[in-house]
């Protein structure tokens, strides 16, 4: 990160810290009622331990210690202090471990439910200056304080199997079913974590220049983020059915969701006024989370797919807005189902809820 950069776009500021907070702060809605419905289940995450065995995590954190570099106080301390910055304005407790590994693709992920470890690339630490490495880096603090190893650990599993049962094709289709309901929850813990780093870097200007390089490389002085955000805006709404197919198809096995679909959304939760409430304090707090509701948010998921499918202007969606209410209902009902057959109540919500009929 040249100096340059950096004394630019450094300014000197005291960041507000969220106390308590919990996830459900940032979490898109379809990622809040995924995670509140599996956090309900008694022994999941005994059972998501057991499963996370098939990624081996020790044999990754190995590999990163003798192929990587371990960011500390006498090694990348810059990335340090940001670091325990983002881990002091979220709360987080517990200081997950950091590499920087050789890879000139631009990337960064979080890997890890015991130990959770935050990887960076020498191209995404090349890419950003200081600002905008601190939206990564609380983006990737935000994946550990929502516990989104769970998603990764599901999708590894369930598609090693889908592998042995490409024989049985009815198995095999169901399983891909459960692959795309989590491939969509994974898209949406994208956009929550890009809210988180938001939370951190407390700059949307940083954030979107982030988001901006991720997309066109450094070459800041040749983009404008109104344009950026106007070409999302068109991808969401132009061309006809052919091309809304496309855009579905084009989605199919992506973890992330388009870059400048990206900005377009974390603009749009800073103008919904969610962000500013809480910058100013009002915010769910961590020990409530076991009394979260799994059909309360179930219902706000839903209302959000109704929102965006009532706004859009593409043709083929403008159709099928019955759909919404299926995907955000399908992380409810999966859970719901689970926790009813293996988990006893908790928080004060029976099991048998959800069974009156409402959606």
């Amino acid at each position: 990160m040249p100096e340059r950069e950096r004394s630019e776009n450094s300014p000197e500021r005291n960041r507000r810290r969220f106390p308590g907070i919990s996830s459900r702060a940032y979490e898109h809605p379809a990622d809040r009622t995924a995670l509140v419905a599996l956090r309900k289940i008694d022994g999941f995450d005994i059972l998501l331990r057991k499963l996370s065995g098939f990624i081996d995590e020790r044999k990754i954190r190995l590999s990163l210690l003798a192929d990587g570099v371990k960011v500390g106080d006498l090694q990348f301390p810059r990335l340090q202090a940001m670091l325990q910055d983002s881990v002091d304005v979220l709360d987080l407790g517990f200081l997950p471990e950091l590499y920087v590994v050789q890879n000139p693709q631009p990337y960064a992920f979080t890997i890890g439910m015991d130990r959770p470890a935050i990887v960076l690339s020498t191209g995404l630490y090349e890419l950003m200056d200081e600002e905008e490495m601190r939206f990564v880096i609380g983006h990737e603090t935000g994946h550990v304080l929502s516990g989104h190893a769970v998603y990764r650990t599901m999708l590894f599993w369930l598609t090693n199997l889908a592998t042995k049962l490409t024989w049985m094709p009815v198995g095999k289709w169901g399983i891909d079913m459960f692959i795309n309901a989590l491939l969509e929850w994974y898209r949406k813990a994208e956009l929550s974590c890009d809210r988180a780093g938001l939370l951190v870097e407390q700059d949307l200007d940083a954030a979107m220049r982030s988001l901006m390089k991720l997309a066109g490389g450094s070459h800041l002085a040749e983009m404008n983020p109104v344009a950026f955000l106007e070409q999302a805006r068109e991808h969401e709404g132009g061309g006809g059915v052919r091309e809304s197919v496309l855009k579905l198809l084009n989605l199919q096995g992506r973890t992330h969701p388009y870059t400048s679909i990206r900005a377009l959304e974390l603009t749009r939760w800073v103008e919904s006024g969610d962000y500013q409430r809480v910058m100013a304090g009002e915010y769910p707090r961590r020990e409530d989370d076991q009394r979260a509701s799994v059909r309360e948010e179930a219902k706000a998921a839903a209302s959000q797919y109704k929102e965006n499918f009532e706004k859009t202007t593409d043709p083929l969606l403008s159709k099928v807005r019955g759909f919404a209410d299926e995907v955000a209902g399908v992380g409810s009902r999966i859970g719901e189902t689970m926790y009813r057959k293996w988990g006893p109540t908790r928080g004060g919500e029976e099991a048998g809820a959800g069974e009156d009929g409402e959606d």
